[in-house]
């Protein structure tokens, strides 16, 4: 408050200075301003306070943008009288007051900013003052809603531009070309993918909390290594059965013009029916499981058990029908609700002893990890969370190309050290050779049967993971074959390298857009509406669909009046039907 002492003959570089810290004064000394005349030329204010003598005077130089004091009549006595809230405290200034947080820090969160005013200024505020602040600074920095829609159809045209072979396309709605869906694929993600990483792929959403609200589709592999691939993702007015049947179509073009024969897919998902009938319907040959995670996190929150959690975990790993048989009679004695609620889901979505696809000892999606990708940018315009995507892929594609270069392992790190561990447990096992390809091999407690042409073994792990587990290393020892090249291509660290091979290049600012459109005509350029959905007012519900519809028996409600079903006591009817009879 020592900096905002005022004298006569005190000067400011222009009128907008001398306003903003006259009301800078106010909020800080907390008085209300009632300004009496203001323009451009001079400043005329008093306090606010009826009986409070203070007044101030100041007026614009000639032939200089400077303002002087030229009058400061009388000292407060009015004390305090500002703390529950302030005229002067308006949005503008609170945006004023925010602005360099916010370009550092864009989930400043309105509590916050109620904090740090009243920390520094000893005033509170309304929670929606700040809010609104909050969301006129996120527009004054990186542009509004409305304008992020409008750019779309340019900004797809500078990502194909930049990166050949690149998809990028908008999709509109009715006459007034509202939004609808937008799908983008880079092209070192398509390449990547195609050559280098494991035949699997994450399908996930997230919710966008802009003003138009949206959801986030994505389609995420694995690469060799175990790590985060995203290989395509889309933006939906709406999440439904029609959104993701159009997203993974636009999937399944992608794949079919970048290869000539489509690989053996095996998709995980939350499992719920939209996704699983899409799947079905553009990836017949493929196999679709249900992400444990997902499948976990909705037996938690029903049941709210720790160690039927572990119990599932531990059926879903089993690797025979007999140790996923044992597991489920464990969860069955703890809660026979609980195992009729797993039971509906087919075991061949979720365990290894009945799912046919290859996941690599991937049970669950990495789509969590993706959307961390953009948590702090949901609330921003649409073209903030694809430039969120597309800076973050350029960051992960060149550190991953730096580590790929300093491998030395015929395998990936991860792979490579599976690999190790089966040659180390081989080392004490016997091996009988039956022909050229059958082997048994025999530990202390039991024997497996080994086919080295047929890439199997019967405990299940070389077919589970893709690499030869330590029976299948001792067969292949014992007739000094390369255990090396008996691992799935997908796994090495020369296809970790091949997913990173592609550069994907940034794109050029808006302000250079212009100049590589110049050929085309403005009739061209499609303007696009933001979508009719907006975010309603209060507090958006928290429902995260985890797995595919049961089909389990709703609780039934009883009324203990009439002793029917399907109602309360309190929305009984007995009465009511009973007095019409009786008239």
């Amino acid at each position: 408050m020592e900096d905002f002492k005022f004298v006569v003959g005190q000067e400011f570089s222009d009128v907008k200075t001398f306003r903003k810290t006259i009301k800078e004064a106010a909020i800080a000394q907390h008085f209300e301003l009632r300004i009496i005349k203001s323009d451009l030329i001079r400043y005329f204010a008093r306090c606010a306070t009826d009986g409070c003598p203070w007044r101030i005077r100041a007026v614009k130089l000639p032939n200089v943008p400077t303002f002087v004091i030229r009058s400061i009549e009388g000292t407060h006595t009015c004390g305090k009288n500002a703390q529950n809230g302030h005229h002067q405290a308006s949005v503008d200034w609170i945006v004023d007051f925010i602005g360099e947080r916010l370009k550092d820090d864009m989930n400043y969160k309105p509590k916050d900013i109620l904090e740090d005013i009243q920390k520094q200024y000893g005033i509170t505020i309304p929670y929606k003052q700040a809010w609104r602040a909050k969301e006129k600074g996120l527009a004054a920095i990186y542009g509004s809603s409305e304008e992020g829609y409008c750019l779309l159809p340019a900004y797809c045209e500078q990502i194909m531009n930049t990166n050949p072979g690149s998809i990028a396309q908008v999709f509109t709605t009715g006459t007034d070309c509202r939004f609808q869906r937008l799908f983008v694929s880079f092209y070192a993600s398509i390449y990547g993918f195609i050559n280098g990483c494991l035949p699997l792929i994450g399908l996930g959403a997230t919710q966008l909390k802009s003003k138009y609200l949206g959801t986030l589709l994505s389609a995420t592999s694995f690469d060799a290594d175990g790590e985060l691939f995203p290989l395509a993702f889309g933006i939906v007015d709406v999440e439904n059965d029609e959104s993701w049947m159009w997203f993974l179509s636009e999937l399944h073009k992608l794949i079919e013009m970048n290869t000539e024969n489509i690989p053996q897919l095996t998709f995980l998902s939350d499992g719920q029916k939209g996704i699983a009938d899409a799947v079905k319907r553009k990836f017949p040959n493929a196999f679709h499981g249900i992400c444990m995670r997902h499948l976990t996190e909705s037996v938690c929150k029903e049941f709210k058990n720790s160690r039927l959690v572990h119990l599932i975990w531990k059926a879903a790993y089993s690797i025979t029908t007999m140790g996923y048989k044992e597991k489920m009679g464990e969860i069955e004695e703890i809660s026979a609700e609980a195992a009729k609620y797993i039971q509906q889901i087919p075991p061949s979505r979720w365990a290894v002893a009945y799912f046919e696809g290859k996941r690599f000892g991937h049970l669950s999606t990495n789509i969590e990890e993706f959307n961390k990708w953009v948590h702090d940018a949901r609330e921003l315009p649409i073209i903030q969370v694809i430039e969120r995507i597309h800076g973050k892929l350029i960051f992960e594609f060149d550190e991953r190309r730096k580590k790929g270069l300093t491998c030395m392992s015929i395998l990936a790190p991860s792979a490579e050290t599976r690999m190790l561990d089966a040659i180390s447990g081989s080392s004490t096992l016997q091996v009988l050779r039956s022909d050229e390809v059958e082997f048994e091999v025999l530990s202390a407690h039991r024997s497996d049967i080994v086919n080295i042409g047929t890439h199997s073994c019967s405990c299940r792990d070389w077919q589970l993971y893709g690499l030869p587990c330590s029976h299948a290393v001792a067969a292949l020892l014992s007739c000094k074959k390369d255990v090396y090249a008996f691992s799935e291509r997908c796994l090495t660290a020369s296809s970790y390298l091949e997913s990173y091979s592609q550069v994907i290049h940034p794109i050029p600012d808006k302000s250079e857009w212009s100049k590589t459109n110049e050929g085309q005509d403005d009739k061209d350029i499609k303007l696009v509406q933001p979508p009719k959905i907006r975010r309603p007012p209060g507090r958006p519900e928290k429902k995260r669909l985890c797995v595919e519809d049961l089909n389990r028996e709703k609780h039934t409600v009883h009324c203990s009046r009439c002793n029917q079903t399907g109602h309360y006591k309190t929305t009984c009817k007995a009465d009511v039907i009973l007095s019409i009879e009786q008239h």
